[in-house]
């Protein structure tokens, strides 16, 4: 009897270790200045990705477009309200980006097809907080998931990165002169298991990929083919599986810091460019708002956001946010600088 009431201890104490959550390195604690109203899907995994337009003239005045991927297209202003909400199917990742005729275009990866990816365009009305559909373009084979956006040229033609859950990065070029829309994609890249994060960085044509179990990859956006880097691997100090959303702070011409959701310990890795050295981790508390839980898509915008975010706009998706369904939690980027007294 003693050595099988030992044999249950030994085996209750193994499995009460092989269930014990992972925590990283110590994180600083940041507060939300504010929160979005929830998305529409309550109870279930539904909010993931937002993306932020400043508004120059105006930054008070800024929005938020964020995706309910059992939804659609939510547009926030700065206080968290909701300002519209565009119907769609399976729309998991967003980016904005600004074409130079002044237009500015939502792109979402589109997994209603889960067998093939497919790019979900939509044009903000920065005026009135709106989105108008635009169209939806072919990737290639693969359940879209991760996006991003990269470079814009002088003619208006841009590219869309994506990253669909098997493994190949796309990489897609598109045009909407005329009011078609002209699109060609091409392979770029590809890591061996299912990413999602995915940040451009223009000044050094780099493009960060997350591979959710494995690490932080750059490579080049603007060459097919290259090799890859590990930025960071998941090591279960600075990242723990998922890693999850990413983002970038720009400072000069290959400076500033690059973001990562670490989403198996709820917290936030920040690596300094161009090398990519980890200089700390953050989490986002409770506070007037509460804390930030389960991360899938972050966002980061520098400059003026009015007096609450003198320096910046940080939002991250918050997974567990009972007794409401998930939403988006805003963090001033001055404040996580100091919490991690960042230069």
């Amino acid at each position: 009897m003693r050595n099988t009431i030992a044999m249950v201890m030994v085996a209750a104490g193994l499995s009460a270790c092989a269930t014990a959550p992972i925590e990283g390195l110590p994180a600083v604690a940041v507060t939300a200045l504010a929160e979005t109203t929830p998305v529409g899907t309550a109870n279930e995994d539904a909010a993931d990705d937002p993306a932020i337009w400043r508004n120059a003239a105006d930054p008070a005045a800024s929005l938020i477009v964020a995706t309910d991927k059992k939804g659609g297209l939510y547009v926030y202003d700065l206080s968290g309200a909701q300002k519209s909400f565009l119907p769609a199917d399976g729309l998991n990742n967003v980016d904005l980006l600004t074409l130079p005729d002044g237009r500015v275009i939502a792109a979402a990866s589109d997994r209603s097809d889960e067998a093939n990816a497919h790019i979900y365009l939509a044009e903000l009305d920065t005026a009135r907080g709106t989105l108008a559909p635009l169209g939806r373009v072919p990737v290639g084979p693969g359940e879209g998931y991760g996006i991003c956006k990269g470079d814009v040229t002088a003619d208006g033609t841009f590219v869309i990165y994506s990253d669909p859950k098997e493994g190949t990065i796309y990489r897609t070029r598109l045009n909407l002169s005329g009011g078609d829309i002209a699109a060609s994609t091409d392979v770029l890249n590809s890591v061996d298991t299912q990413p999602e994060g995915c940040i451009y960085d223009e000044r050094t044509g780099t493009l960060y990929i997350g591979e959710e179990d494995v690490g932080l990859w750059a490579m080049d956006g603007r060459t097919a083919g290259t090799p890859k880097r590990m930025v960071a691997p998941i090591d279960n100090r600075y990242l723990v599986a998922d890693l999850e959303g990413l983002a970038i702070a720009p400072e000069g011409a290959d400076g500033g810091y690059l973001l990562a959701s670490s989403q198996g310990d709820n917290t936030y890795a920040v690596f300094a460019l161009p090398d990519g050295r980890p200089v700390g981790r953050f989490r986002v508390a409770a506070g007037e708002f509460g804390a930030t839980e389960e991360t899938d898509g972050i966002e980061l915008a520098l400059g003026s956001f009015g007096p609450q975010f003198p320096q910046g706009l940080f939002i991250a998706q918050d997974g567990l946010n009972a007794p409401e369904a998930q939403n988006f939690k805003l963090v001033s980027w001055q404040a996580i600088k100091d919490a991690l007294n960042l230069p």
